[in-house]
Protein backbone atom coordinates (compact mmCIF):
# COMPACT_ATOMS: atom_id res chain seq x y z
CA UNK A 1 0.00 0.00 0.00
CA UNK A 2 0.98 3.38 -0.61
CA UNK A 3 3.24 5.40 1.83
CA UNK A 4 0.84 8.22 2.34
CA UNK A 5 -2.50 5.99 2.37
CA UNK A 6 -1.11 4.89 6.08
CA UNK A 7 -1.82 8.24 7.15
CA UNK A 8 -5.13 8.34 6.53
CA UNK A 9 -5.53 4.17 6.95
CA UNK A 10 -4.67 5.30 10.86
CA UNK A 11 -6.75 8.51 11.22
CA UNK A 12 -9.85 5.98 9.57
CA UNK A 13 -9.18 3.22 12.26
CA UNK A 14 -9.48 5.75 15.49
CA UNK A 15 -12.70 7.20 13.86
CA UNK A 16 -14.13 3.85 13.09
CA UNK A 17 -13.20 2.13 16.22
CA UNK A 18 -15.78 -0.62 17.24
CA UNK A 19 -17.82 0.92 14.70
CA UNK A 20 -17.61 -3.21 13.00
CA UNK A 21 -18.97 -4.64 16.00
CA UNK A 22 -22.16 -2.91 15.37
CA UNK A 23 -22.63 -2.61 11.66
CA UNK A 24 -22.32 -6.19 10.89
CA UNK A 25 -23.54 -5.30 7.47
CA UNK A 26 -20.72 -5.38 4.52
CA UNK A 27 -22.53 -3.48 2.20
CA UNK A 28 -23.09 -0.42 4.92
CA UNK A 29 -19.77 -0.66 6.12
CA UNK A 30 -18.08 0.02 2.59
CA UNK A 31 -20.30 3.09 3.02
CA UNK A 32 -19.04 4.06 6.32
CA UNK A 33 -15.86 3.63 5.24
CA UNK A 34 -15.75 5.59 2.09
CA UNK A 35 -17.65 8.11 3.72
CA UNK A 36 -15.72 8.48 6.38
CA UNK A 37 -12.15 8.69 4.19
CA UNK A 38 -13.80 11.24 2.42
CA UNK A 39 -14.46 13.71 5.59
CA UNK A 40 -10.74 12.98 6.54
CA UNK A 41 -9.30 13.41 2.68
CA UNK A 42 -12.09 15.15 -0.02
CA UNK A 43 -9.81 14.19 -2.26
CA UNK A 44 -9.05 10.44 -2.06
CA UNK A 45 -9.48 8.62 -4.94
CA UNK A 46 -11.92 5.64 -5.14
CA UNK A 47 -9.01 3.24 -5.73
CA UNK A 48 -7.18 4.39 -2.77
CA UNK A 49 -10.52 3.56 -0.70
CA UNK A 50 -10.29 0.30 -2.17
CA UNK A 51 -6.97 -0.13 -1.63
CA UNK A 52 -7.81 0.52 2.37
CA UNK A 53 -10.81 -1.64 2.12
CA UNK A 54 -8.43 -4.49 1.10
CA UNK A 55 -6.52 -3.54 4.06
CA UNK A 56 -8.64 -3.98 6.79
CA UNK A 57 -9.32 -7.01 5.90
CA UNK A 58 -6.21 -8.06 5.77
CA UNK A 59 -4.75 -10.02 8.65
CA UNK A 60 -0.85 -11.37 7.83
CA UNK A 61 1.32 -12.40 9.26
CA UNK A 62 -1.92 -14.38 10.57
CA UNK A 63 -4.06 -15.07 7.78
CA UNK A 64 -3.07 -18.65 7.37
CA UNK A 65 -3.78 -19.83 10.90
CA UNK A 66 -7.20 -18.24 11.30
CA UNK A 67 -8.41 -20.43 8.56
CA UNK A 68 -6.79 -23.30 10.03
CA UNK A 69 -9.34 -25.88 11.74
CA UNK A 70 -6.86 -27.06 14.03
CA UNK A 71 -5.32 -24.04 15.41
CA UNK A 72 -7.17 -23.34 18.66
CA UNK A 73 -5.01 -20.02 19.86
CA UNK A 74 -2.65 -18.05 18.23
CA UNK A 75 -0.46 -15.68 20.56
CA UNK A 76 1.18 -12.29 19.52
CA UNK A 77 3.70 -12.00 21.76
CA UNK A 78 4.11 -7.86 20.18
CA UNK A 79 7.07 -7.85 17.93
CA UNK A 80 8.78 -10.65 19.15
CA UNK A 81 7.39 -14.27 18.10
CA UNK A 82 4.25 -15.68 17.25
CA UNK A 83 3.14 -19.24 18.54
CA UNK A 84 -0.05 -20.95 17.80
CA UNK A 85 -1.82 -24.37 19.64
CA UNK A 86 -2.27 -26.68 17.12
CA UNK A 87 -4.47 -29.19 18.13
CA UNK A 88 -2.60 -31.99 16.63
CA UNK A 89 0.58 -31.29 17.79
CA UNK A 90 0.53 -28.81 20.76
CA UNK A 91 1.90 -25.37 20.68
CA UNK A 92 4.33 -24.10 17.96
CA UNK A 93 6.40 -21.19 16.85
CA UNK A 94 5.34 -19.46 13.40
CA UNK A 95 8.31 -18.41 11.05
CA UNK A 96 6.11 -15.11 10.50
CA UNK A 97 6.01 -12.51 12.81
CA UNK A 98 5.03 -8.41 12.85
CA UNK A 99 8.66 -6.94 11.57
CA UNK A 100 8.57 -3.43 13.67
CA UNK A 101 6.24 -1.28 16.38
CA UNK A 102 4.51 0.68 13.25
CA UNK A 103 3.56 -2.90 11.75
CA UNK A 104 1.59 -3.75 15.32
CA UNK A 105 0.30 -0.40 15.56
CA UNK A 106 -1.26 -1.04 12.31
CA UNK A 107 -2.72 -4.10 12.90
CA UNK A 108 -4.12 -3.77 16.21
CA UNK A 109 -5.95 -0.64 14.69
CA UNK A 110 -7.35 -3.00 12.43
CA UNK A 111 -8.70 -5.32 15.14
CA UNK A 112 -9.99 -2.33 17.09
CA UNK A 113 -12.24 -1.95 14.25
CA UNK A 114 -14.54 -5.12 16.36
CA UNK A 115 -13.95 -4.22 19.57
CA UNK A 116 -16.84 -5.24 21.56
CA UNK A 117 -15.62 -3.64 24.79
CA UNK A 118 -12.69 -2.08 26.55
CA UNK A 119 -11.65 -1.63 30.08
CA UNK A 120 -11.53 2.05 31.98
CA UNK A 121 -8.00 2.86 31.82
CA UNK A 122 -8.38 1.79 27.39
CA UNK A 123 -5.26 -1.04 28.03
CA UNK A 124 -7.42 -3.85 27.63
CA UNK A 125 -9.97 -4.66 25.11
CA UNK A 126 -11.76 -7.42 23.60
CA UNK A 127 -12.83 -8.10 19.92
CA UNK A 128 -14.51 -10.63 17.86
CA UNK A 129 -13.45 -11.08 14.53
CA UNK A 130 -15.33 -11.38 11.44
CA UNK A 131 -14.29 -15.18 11.75
CA UNK A 132 -16.39 -15.32 14.58
CA UNK A 133 -12.95 -15.80 16.54
CA UNK A 134 -11.99 -13.79 19.79
CA UNK A 135 -9.23 -11.55 20.41
CA UNK A 136 -8.38 -10.40 23.47
CA UNK A 137 -5.20 -7.40 23.42
CA UNK A 138 -3.23 -6.33 26.39
CA UNK A 139 -1.28 -2.89 26.02
CA UNK A 140 2.35 -3.04 27.25
CA UNK A 141 5.50 -0.66 27.60
CA UNK A 142 6.55 -3.70 24.46
CA UNK A 143 3.85 -2.73 22.62
CA UNK A 144 0.76 -4.97 22.16
CA UNK A 145 0.08 -8.62 23.40
CA UNK A 146 -2.72 -10.22 21.88
CA UNK A 147 -4.04 -13.85 22.04
CA UNK A 148 -6.79 -15.20 19.61
CA UNK A 149 -8.85 -17.34 20.44
CA UNK A 150 -9.76 -19.61 17.21
CA UNK A 151 -13.04 -20.25 16.98
CA UNK A 152 -14.17 -23.26 14.39
CA UNK A 153 -16.43 -21.76 11.36
CA UNK A 154 -19.14 -24.38 12.30
CA UNK A 155 -19.19 -25.69 16.38
CA UNK A 156 -18.38 -29.13 17.29
CA UNK A 157 -21.52 -31.37 17.68
CA UNK A 158 -21.95 -34.33 19.89
CA UNK A 159 -21.43 -36.78 17.11
CA UNK A 160 -18.37 -34.73 16.62
CA UNK A 161 -17.29 -35.55 20.09
CA UNK A 162 -18.18 -39.06 20.04
CA UNK A 163 -15.81 -39.84 16.68
CA UNK A 164 -13.38 -37.59 18.58
CA UNK A 165 -13.42 -39.91 21.16
CA UNK A 166 -14.01 -37.30 23.76
CA UNK A 167 -17.10 -39.56 25.05
CA UNK A 168 -18.48 -42.72 24.03
CA UNK A 169 -22.85 -42.75 23.22
CA UNK A 170 -23.81 -43.90 26.36
CA UNK A 171 -22.34 -40.45 28.26
CA UNK A 172 -23.85 -38.70 25.51
CA UNK A 173 -26.73 -39.96 25.50
CA UNK A 174 -26.91 -39.86 29.31
CA UNK A 175 -26.02 -36.04 28.84
CA UNK A 176 -29.61 -35.52 26.38
CA UNK A 177 -31.59 -36.87 29.44
CA UNK A 178 -29.99 -33.96 31.29
CA UNK A 179 -30.62 -31.45 29.08
CA UNK A 180 -33.90 -32.70 28.12
CA UNK A 181 -35.64 -34.36 31.74
CA UNK A 182 -38.49 -35.09 29.34
CA UNK A 183 -39.85 -31.66 29.59
CA UNK A 184 -40.18 -31.69 33.25
CA UNK A 185 -36.87 -31.81 34.80
CA UNK A 186 -33.64 -30.84 33.28
CA UNK A 187 -30.38 -31.04 35.30
CA UNK A 188 -28.42 -28.65 37.15
CA UNK A 189 -25.16 -29.27 35.51
CA UNK A 190 -21.70 -28.18 36.12
CA UNK A 191 -19.06 -28.60 34.03
CA UNK A 192 -15.53 -28.89 35.31
CA UNK A 193 -12.12 -28.65 33.56
CA UNK A 194 -8.60 -26.76 33.40
CA UNK A 195 -8.11 -24.11 30.70
CA UNK A 196 -8.08 -25.26 27.04
CA UNK A 197 -9.31 -28.53 28.32
CA UNK A 198 -13.01 -28.10 25.94
CA UNK A 199 -15.47 -27.09 28.75
CA UNK A 200 -17.51 -24.72 26.38
CA UNK A 201 -16.80 -27.28 23.33
CA UNK A 202 -18.92 -29.57 25.19
CA UNK A 203 -21.54 -27.33 26.77
CA UNK A 204 -22.04 -25.88 22.78
CA UNK A 205 -22.60 -29.10 21.89
CA UNK A 206 -25.16 -30.23 24.72
CA UNK A 207 -27.42 -27.12 22.94
CA UNK A 208 -28.29 -30.12 20.41
CA UNK A 209 -30.59 -31.61 23.05
CA UNK A 210 -32.82 -28.02 23.76
CA UNK A 211 -36.43 -28.60 22.94
CA UNK A 212 -37.50 -26.10 20.47
CA UNK A 213 -40.16 -24.03 22.40
CA UNK A 214 -37.54 -23.29 25.46
CA UNK A 215 -36.42 -20.08 26.27
CA UNK A 216 -32.68 -20.18 26.92
CA UNK A 217 -30.36 -17.31 28.32
CA UNK A 218 -26.86 -17.41 28.07
CA UNK A 219 -24.18 -15.36 29.96
CA UNK A 220 -20.83 -14.92 28.96
CA UNK A 221 -17.69 -12.63 29.27
CA UNK A 222 -17.16 -12.31 25.64
CA UNK A 223 -19.93 -14.48 23.31
CA UNK A 224 -18.58 -18.29 22.45
CA UNK A 225 -21.80 -20.27 22.37
CA UNK A 226 -23.52 -21.62 18.85
CA UNK A 227 -26.84 -20.60 19.60
CA UNK A 228 -28.55 -21.06 16.25
CA UNK A 229 -30.28 -23.88 16.85
CA UNK A 230 -32.63 -22.15 19.39
CA UNK A 231 -35.15 -19.40 18.21
CA UNK A 232 -36.17 -18.08 21.74
CA UNK A 233 -32.41 -17.09 22.91
CA UNK A 234 -31.28 -14.01 24.45
CA UNK A 235 -27.28 -13.50 24.48
CA UNK A 236 -26.06 -11.38 27.11
CA UNK A 237 -22.29 -10.27 27.55
CA UNK A 238 -21.07 -8.89 30.57
CA UNK A 239 -19.51 -5.45 30.49
CA UNK A 240 -17.99 -2.71 33.06
CA UNK A 241 -21.93 -1.46 33.73
CA UNK A 242 -22.93 -5.46 33.86
CA UNK A 243 -21.11 -7.70 35.92
CA UNK A 244 -21.75 -11.62 35.57
CA UNK A 245 -23.22 -11.44 39.04
CA UNK A 246 -25.84 -8.60 37.74
CA UNK A 247 -26.92 -10.46 34.62
CA UNK A 248 -27.24 -13.78 36.38
CA UNK A 249 -29.66 -12.22 39.14
CA UNK A 250 -31.07 -10.29 36.17
CA UNK A 251 -31.87 -13.53 34.18
CA UNK A 252 -34.25 -14.33 36.58
CA UNK A 253 -36.85 -11.94 35.37
CA UNK A 254 -36.56 -12.49 31.66
CA UNK A 255 -38.76 -16.14 31.90
CA UNK A 256 -35.85 -18.18 31.21
CA UNK A 257 -36.28 -22.23 31.13
CA UNK A 258 -32.28 -22.68 31.14
CA UNK A 259 -29.55 -20.37 32.17
CA UNK A 260 -26.54 -20.94 30.67
CA UNK A 261 -23.38 -19.17 32.00
CA UNK A 262 -20.47 -19.52 30.20
CA UNK A 263 -18.09 -19.65 33.25
CA UNK A 264 -18.50 -19.18 36.77
CA UNK A 265 -15.60 -18.01 38.80
CA UNK A 266 -16.48 -15.40 41.40
CA UNK A 267 -19.70 -14.16 43.91
CA UNK A 268 -21.97 -14.79 41.10
CA UNK A 269 -21.73 -18.24 42.30
CA UNK A 270 -23.96 -17.93 44.95
CA UNK A 271 -26.82 -16.11 42.73
CA UNK A 272 -26.76 -18.94 40.50
CA UNK A 273 -27.20 -21.54 43.49
CA UNK A 274 -30.23 -19.73 44.62
CA UNK A 275 -31.30 -19.93 40.79
CA UNK A 276 -31.28 -23.63 40.85
CA UNK A 277 -32.90 -23.35 44.42
CA UNK A 278 -35.62 -21.86 43.27
CA UNK A 279 -36.57 -23.66 40.66
CA UNK A 280 -34.35 -22.22 37.57
CA UNK A 281 -32.34 -24.41 35.58
CA UNK A 282 -28.68 -23.53 35.28
CA UNK A 283 -25.59 -25.30 33.13
CA UNK A 284 -22.35 -23.56 33.45
CA UNK A 285 -18.65 -24.55 33.10
CA UNK A 286 -15.94 -23.98 36.31
CA UNK A 287 -12.28 -23.92 35.93
CA UNK A 288 -11.73 -27.30 38.21
CA UNK A 289 -9.16 -30.47 38.04
CA UNK A 290 -12.47 -32.99 39.33
CA UNK A 291 -15.53 -32.89 40.61
CA UNK A 292 -14.44 -32.47 44.12
CA UNK A 293 -12.13 -29.96 43.80
CA UNK A 294 -15.18 -27.87 42.14
CA UNK A 295 -16.78 -28.21 44.91
CA UNK A 296 -14.10 -27.23 46.98
CA UNK A 297 -14.10 -24.18 45.03
CA UNK A 298 -17.68 -23.45 45.04
CA UNK A 299 -17.17 -23.67 48.62
CA UNK A 300 -14.84 -21.07 48.97
CA UNK A 301 -13.42 -17.49 48.34
CA UNK A 302 -14.22 -15.77 46.25
CA UNK A 303 -17.38 -17.91 45.51
CA UNK A 304 -18.61 -18.84 49.26
CA UNK A 305 -21.51 -20.88 48.25
CA UNK A 306 -23.20 -22.42 51.72
CA UNK A 307 -22.46 -26.13 51.83
CA UNK A 308 -25.61 -27.20 52.68
CA UNK A 309 -27.32 -25.75 49.67
CA UNK A 310 -25.01 -27.85 47.05
CA UNK A 311 -26.84 -30.48 46.50
CA UNK A 312 -29.28 -28.75 43.84
CA UNK A 313 -26.34 -29.53 41.49
CA UNK A 314 -27.22 -32.45 39.75
CA UNK A 315 -24.32 -33.53 37.96
CA UNK A 316 -20.89 -32.45 37.33
CA UNK A 317 -18.78 -33.40 34.38
CA UNK A 318 -15.26 -33.37 33.89
CA UNK A 319 -13.01 -32.70 31.02
CA UNK A 320 -9.53 -32.86 30.69
CA UNK A 321 -6.49 -32.62 28.10
CA UNK A 322 -4.87 -36.52 28.04
CA UNK A 323 -2.08 -37.26 26.08
CA UNK A 324 -2.07 -40.55 23.78
CA UNK A 325 1.34 -41.63 22.29
CA UNK A 326 2.68 -37.95 22.93
CA UNK A 327 -0.48 -36.25 21.51
CA UNK A 328 -3.12 -34.10 23.02
CA UNK A 329 -6.64 -35.26 23.23
CA UNK A 330 -9.42 -33.84 25.22
CA UNK A 331 -11.60 -36.52 27.05
CA UNK A 332 -14.48 -36.36 29.45
CA UNK A 333 -12.23 -37.90 32.53
CA UNK A 334 -15.46 -38.24 35.22
CA UNK A 335 -19.24 -37.65 35.32
CA UNK A 336 -20.84 -37.48 38.66
CA UNK A 337 -23.89 -36.78 40.70
CA UNK A 338 -24.34 -35.06 43.65
CA UNK A 339 -26.42 -37.60 45.90
CA UNK A 340 -26.75 -35.73 49.55
CA UNK A 341 -24.57 -34.33 52.28
CA UNK A 342 -22.99 -35.69 55.75
CA UNK A 343 -19.43 -34.25 56.65
CA UNK A 344 -19.29 -33.15 53.19
CA UNK A 345 -21.14 -33.34 50.14
CA UNK A 346 -21.62 -36.91 49.00
CA UNK A 347 -20.30 -37.71 45.21
CA UNK A 348 -21.73 -40.69 42.80
CA UNK A 349 -19.12 -41.68 40.31
CA UNK A 350 -21.13 -42.73 37.10
CA UNK A 351 -17.98 -42.57 34.80
CA UNK A 352 -14.60 -42.43 35.01
CA UNK A 353 -11.91 -42.97 32.23
CA UNK A 354 -9.21 -45.44 32.36
CA UNK A 355 -6.13 -44.05 32.10
CA UNK A 356 -4.49 -47.43 30.54
CA UNK A 357 -7.24 -48.58 28.14
CA UNK A 358 -7.41 -44.57 27.48
CA UNK A 359 -11.77 -45.27 27.51
CA UNK A 360 -14.48 -44.10 30.02
CA UNK A 361 -15.14 -46.44 32.56
CA UNK A 362 -18.82 -46.94 33.98
CA UNK A 363 -18.63 -46.97 37.50
CA UNK A 364 -21.90 -46.84 39.31
CA UNK A 365 -25.58 -46.22 37.43
CA UNK A 366 -27.51 -43.01 38.12
CA UNK A 367 -29.23 -42.93 40.80
CA UNK A 368 -29.96 -39.94 42.48
CA UNK A 369 -31.03 -37.71 39.12
CA UNK A 370 -32.46 -40.98 37.71
CA UNK A 371 -34.76 -41.68 41.47
CA UNK A 372 -35.90 -37.71 41.43
CA UNK A 373 -37.16 -37.90 37.54
CA UNK A 374 -38.92 -41.53 37.59
CA UNK A 375 -40.56 -39.82 40.73
CA UNK A 376 -41.25 -36.63 38.98
CA UNK A 377 -43.11 -38.54 36.34
CA UNK A 378 -44.36 -41.62 37.77
CA UNK A 379 -42.08 -44.08 36.55
CA UNK A 380 -39.83 -47.06 37.72
CA UNK A 381 -36.17 -46.18 37.86
CA UNK A 382 -35.48 -48.58 35.00
CA UNK A 383 -37.76 -46.61 32.38
CA UNK A 384 -35.53 -44.04 32.87
CA UNK A 385 -32.16 -46.03 31.98
CA UNK A 386 -34.61 -47.87 29.27
CA UNK A 387 -35.51 -44.50 27.70
CA UNK A 388 -31.59 -43.89 28.09
CA UNK A 389 -30.75 -46.59 26.28
CA UNK A 390 -33.11 -46.07 23.06
CA UNK A 391 -31.44 -42.28 22.95
CA UNK A 392 -28.39 -44.06 23.02
CA UNK A 393 -29.03 -46.26 19.78
CA UNK A 394 -31.20 -42.52 17.95
CA UNK A 395 -27.55 -41.38 18.21
CA UNK A 396 -25.51 -44.01 17.24
CA UNK A 397 -28.40 -44.10 14.39
CA UNK A 398 -27.67 -40.52 13.53
CA UNK A 399 -23.71 -41.36 13.14
CA UNK A 400 -23.97 -43.90 10.79
CA UNK A 401 -26.61 -41.94 8.42
CA UNK A 402 -24.50 -38.91 8.46
CA UNK A 403 -26.36 -36.95 10.58
CA UNK A 404 -23.73 -35.49 12.53
CA UNK A 405 -23.62 -31.56 12.61
CA UNK A 406 -25.41 -29.33 15.59
CA UNK A 407 -28.24 -28.18 13.67
CA UNK A 408 -29.03 -31.46 12.27
CA UNK A 409 -29.04 -33.40 15.10
CA UNK A 410 -31.25 -30.89 16.96
CA UNK A 411 -33.58 -31.24 14.31
CA UNK A 412 -34.03 -34.75 14.43
CA UNK A 413 -34.06 -34.67 18.20
CA UNK A 414 -37.08 -32.34 17.91
CA UNK A 415 -38.29 -34.48 15.51
CA UNK A 416 -38.25 -37.00 18.53
CA UNK A 417 -39.41 -34.93 20.83
CA UNK A 418 -42.62 -34.29 18.48
CA UNK A 419 -43.29 -37.65 17.13
CA UNK A 420 -41.05 -40.39 18.53
CA UNK A 421 -42.28 -43.36 16.59
CA UNK A 422 -41.61 -41.76 13.06
CA UNK A 423 -38.11 -40.08 14.39
CA UNK A 424 -36.96 -43.85 15.10
CA UNK A 425 -38.43 -45.25 11.90
CA UNK A 426 -36.74 -42.40 10.07
CA UNK A 427 -33.36 -43.55 11.91
CA UNK A 428 -33.82 -47.26 10.71
CA UNK A 429 -34.90 -47.91 14.41
CA UNK A 430 -38.49 -49.48 13.72
CA UNK A 431 -37.71 -51.90 16.60
CA UNK A 432 -37.08 -49.55 19.43
CA UNK A 433 -40.40 -47.65 21.25
CA UNK A 434 -39.87 -44.74 23.39
CA UNK A 435 -40.24 -45.28 26.89
CA UNK A 436 -41.53 -42.84 27.95
CA UNK A 437 -43.45 -39.67 26.22
CA UNK A 438 -43.48 -36.23 27.91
Amino acid sequence: MKDYLYDIEGELAKELFGKFAIITNKEKRLELITSTARTINPNIRDDDIEQIIKDFDDFYPINDALKDENIEDIMINNTEDIFVYDSRVGQKKLEKKLNDREDLERFVNKLKLYATNEEANGNIMDVHLPTGSRANIVSSPLGYDITIRNFKPTALSMIDLINFKELDYQIAARLWLYVDGFNVRPANILISGMPAAGKTTLLNAMFSFFRPEARIVTLEETYELDTRTQDNCVRLETSDDMPLQALVKNSLRMRPDTIVIGEVRGPEANDMITAMNIGKIVMCTIHASSARDAINRLEHSPMNVPRDILPVIDSIIVVAQVFENGKPYRRVVQMSEISGIETQILLSDLYRFDYKTHESMPILPSVTYRDTLAKLIGVVPQDILAEEQVRASMLMAMNKQGIRDLRSINKMVKEYYDNPEAALAKLGLKNLHPIIRM
